[in-house]
């Protein structure tokens, strides 16, 4: 792309103090013509370009003068520029720190490139939060952060998916955000390491004891097997039901959890066969009453008279309460 090469121009003749429209054409793959249209094209954004007959002459650029790039392609410069989640930089604290650095970067930019990227803010924004799911509130943020920074130990009282809880002691390594949620992921007192879901987290107190970090330890590849291994082993209830055509496009958008294995062809008496996986059979149960006669289980037999049976208690639950 153009804007890349004379980021390119720019850096050479940085780089090299003065170079020849022949030269600068070899080591861009482009005509010495295309050359001295860049160069009028530099000239026009302001940028000091001089160009120096004769022999010895060449393009440089005026004395002094420095670009505070540093190899970015423009491509680079657009990722630099697309716009984090709020949400979780205002988690962390640092949504100020965000826009100052960026708009100091955007003042570094040459002008050929300083509306695009400015643009890029325009084009794409990522927000992580659910369109219904109420915010986890975590009350020892700050206290997690701050030993994350410091390497401090924490004395933590955490809550159990069972409901139980556990007082231990960890090394704080780190914070991952998966949606909208965050989860501390920190090493047991025999360096075991745990993934902690931070809203669990009830309560920490700094310890009076620090940690040295493992060397070979990285959070992203960490999170990338923890993540991959936790998938694998969630339980899974697979059933097979058939629908009517119309809650088809309907299936994955209830608000309940369900993954569609498999959709079969349209039968003659217009049912469809769908094979679905719940992590529990209870999921499994309060989705399939929700779409009441527009679906059908065909298996398990035994949800099938489960789901009878939750749907005739609650007929004559109604019936007693006219």
């Amino acid at each position: 792309m153009r804007g890349d090469r004379l980021v390119s121009i720019l850096l050479l003749l940085q780089a090299q103090g003065s170079m020849t429209a022949k030269e600068l054409a070899e080591k861009l793959e482009v005509s010495e013509r295309t050359i001295y249209r860049d160069m009028d094209a530099l000239s026009g954004t302001g940028i000091p370009v001089i160009g120096e007959r004769g022999k010895n002459g060449g393009w440089s650029l005026l004395e002094d003068y420095q670009t505070d790039l540093t190899g970015l392609k423009e491509s680079e410069i657009r990722a630099l520029f697309v716009s984090p989640s709020s949400q979780l930089l205002e988690d962390l604290g640092m949504t100020r720190t965000s826009d100052d650095a960026r708009n100091k970067l955007v003042a570094s930019l040459p002008s050929i490139y300083r509306e695009n990227a400015k643009d890029v803010w325009n084009r794409i924004h990522i927000d992580t939060s659910g369109w219904r799911k109420q915010k986890e509130e975590i009350a020892s943020f700050e206290v997690l952060k701050t030993a994350i920074w410091k390497e401090n130990k924490l004395k933590i009282s955490y809550q159990r998916a069972d409901g139980k809880k556990d007082d231990r002691i960890v090394a704080p390594l780190g914070l991952v955000a998966k949606s909208d949620l965050w989860y501390l992921i920190a090493s047991k007192e025999n360096g075991e390491l745990r993934t902690y879901r931070a809203s669990r987290i009830q309560h920490a107190v700094p310890v009076d004891e620090t940690f040295e970090r493992p060397a070979d330890f990285n959070l992203a590849q960490y999170w990338k097997s923890s993540a991959k291994a936790f998938v694998k082993n969630l339980p899974a209830f697979e059933v097979s039901v058939e629908v009517t055509q119309s809650i088809l496009p309907r299936l994955t958008f209830t608000g309940r959890f369900a993954r569609i294995i498999e959709i079969g062809n349209k039968r003659k008496d217009d049912w469809i066969p769908v094979k679905l996986s719940f992590d529990t059979e209870e999921e499994a149960i309060g989705y399939i009453l929700g779409f009441a006669d527009q679906i059908k289980v065909v298996t398990p037999k035994a949800l099938r008279n489960k789901i009878i049976q939750m749907a005739a208690s609650t007929v004559e639950f109604l019936k007693r309460e006219k």
